[in-house]
């Protein structure tokens, strides 16, 4: 577990927290999950999200990510990933996209 969060893991985290309040949802920061541990996670919605840095476009990494990605969708989770670059530079996709996930519309 880290516990230093990344600029955009610490942007999210707070919309999360703060300009996110959904009903019956409640995100969690660093929860491991089918032995793996997921930047962020709700319960109730069986929701994950996942931040990733510049090292996630690197090709070893990303077949690691779709590896543990379908595993956690095999358990019952929805996976949700954004670049750190997604979080920074367009600062309402995330949000928007994350609500929708949680509303059903996506």
């Amino acid at each position: 577990m880290r516990e230093n969060q990344t600029e955009a893991e610490r942007l999210l985290w707070w919309t999360l927290r703060h300009d996110l309040a959904i009903k019956d949802t409640h995100f969690r920061r660093q929860v491991v999950i089918e032995r793996a541990i997921v930047d962020f996670a709700c319960v109730t919605s069986r929701m994950i999200i996942e931040v990733d840095g510049e090292q996630q476009g690197e090709e070893r990494a990303l077949a690691y990510d779709e590896k543990r990605t379908l595993a956690l969708q095999t358990a019952g989770w929805r996976v949700l990933r954004f670049s750190n670059a997604q979080v920074m530079r367009e600062r309402d996709q995330a949000p928007d996209t994350i609500l929708a996930a949680v509303e059903g519309r996506l």
